[in-house]
């Protein structure tokens, strides 16, 4: 069925499809919607589920934590200095193999005190054991869910499902929201193998010496590695049922690009604007959109750039000291590999500056003047 919805309602609906059986969360702008939705679902009965009232955030991950210890399929959502305030459960949520998804909705952390769009507070999580996708539509985010889950569920890996504060929360687009039933037929109910029950008393996360937590560690990384190709099986189940598929990239027009654009989020459907007012006026660009960020796609982003002869960064975020975060993972998956192209890299958009197609212009204009970055960081759209 078609409805005509915001980006946050686009996550209640995937948690309600994905039959969520605990909700708990903290209102924070911009994500405030995503739960009053799924609060009005489970008190009008549409929701078969538990909605635990919180004090905080770290609460609300705390409770998902000791949902999904007890069997239960946990959701929650959050933003910026709330997912800040999560950061020591979110550890717990990874290093225990728990398979909740988050809904993140990206606003810059504070201060200066901002409620818009930039990277930040997710990428500041990158480290955790959490998977991260980037959508860049409202049908992304409900399919991105759905199958959040499923992957989440197989590898016991938590996963958080991030979109743009307002340009994509609170803007409305037609979305083709899933059939019930059909659902039910690609995600099975969520049946671990452990669980806390009184039948079989255990202990989770306890006291961990030197002779097993590297392995524990080594286990969650072992079981992240396989994320890729989960990822894209699931997406062509996914496909088969539904007509659209996830993945880990979205390139556009890249097989004979003399230059492209890395991107991800609502930024990615930006530049392919800007693609194709570029190759009218000669210049042959392309875009590739990184999907997925953890685990990184560092195949499918090789496999793309090698044929490429630039590419081009564009972070909506910034490593403080390093430089955008994209950047760094595209350059970590280029490094030494023959036949690779100049990779240059660019910051824009952060406390919800609007990345326009006359900034990809720009970044092409300075891309292509050269033949290797000169530094590390080209701020673009800076005030001076």
């Amino acid at each position: 069925m078609k409805k005509v919805i915001m980006g946050n309602h686009a996550l209640s609906y995937g948690a309600m499809l994905a039959r969520s059986q605990v909700i708990s969360a903290y209102p924070i702008t911009p994500q405030t919607q995503v739960v009053e939705l799924l609060s009005e679902m489970c008190a009008d009965g549409s929701l078969d589920a538990r909605f635990i009232k919180v004090e905080s955030e770290h609460s609300a991950m705390a409770s998902c934590i000791g949902a999904s210890v007890a069997g239960a399929r946990a959701f929650t959502a959050t933003s910026a200095q709330g997912l800040a305030l999560m950061h020591e459960m979110l550890h717990w949520a990874a290093g225990g193999r728990h398979p909740i998804v988050m809904g993140n909705i990206n606003r810059a952390m504070a201060p200066g005190w901002s409620i818009w769009t930039d990277q930040n507070d997710s990428l500041s999580q990158r480290d955790t054991g959490w998977m991260q996708f980037y959508c860049s539509s409202n049908q992304e985010v409900v399919d991105t869910v759905i199958q959040g889950f499923k992957v989440a569920e197989r590898l016991m890996i938590p996963a958080m499902v991030v979109l743009d504060a307002f340009a994509l929360s609170h803007t409305y687009e037609v979305v083709d929201v899933p059939d019930q039933k059909l659902v039910d037929e690609f995600l099975p109910p969520f049946k671990p193998e452990i669980r806390l029950t009184p039948a079989d008393p255990r202990a989770f996360g306890g006291l961990t010496g030197s002779d097993h937590y590297m392995e524990l560690r080594y286990l969650l990384q072992r079981e992240m590695e396989k994320a890729p190709a989960l990822i894209e099986e699931t997406g062509r189940e996914y496909e088969k049922l539904f007509g659209r598929y996830l993945g880990l990239v979205d390139p556009y027009r890249c097989d004979d690009a003399e230059l492209v654009f890395v991107t991800s989020g609502t930024a990615g459907f930006t530049a392919r604007v800007a693609v194709d007012e570029l190759r009218a006026s000669g210049v042959r660009a392309g875009n590739l959109r990184v999907k997925v960020f953890r685990p990184f796609p560092f195949d499918r982003v090789r496999e793309v750039l090698a044929k490429v002869k630039r590419a081009a960064v564009v972070d909506r975020n910034c490593s403080y000291g390093a430089g955008g975060i994209f950047y760094q993972e595209v350059k970590s998956a280029l490094y030494g590999r023959p036949g690779m192209p100049p990779l240059f890299g660019y910051i824009a958009g952060l406390g919800g500056r609007d990345i326009m197609v006359d900034s990809f212009k720009e970044i092409a204009a300075d891309a292509m003047s050269k033949d290797r970055a000169e530094q590390e960081i080209v701020w673009i759209g800076v005030k001076k």
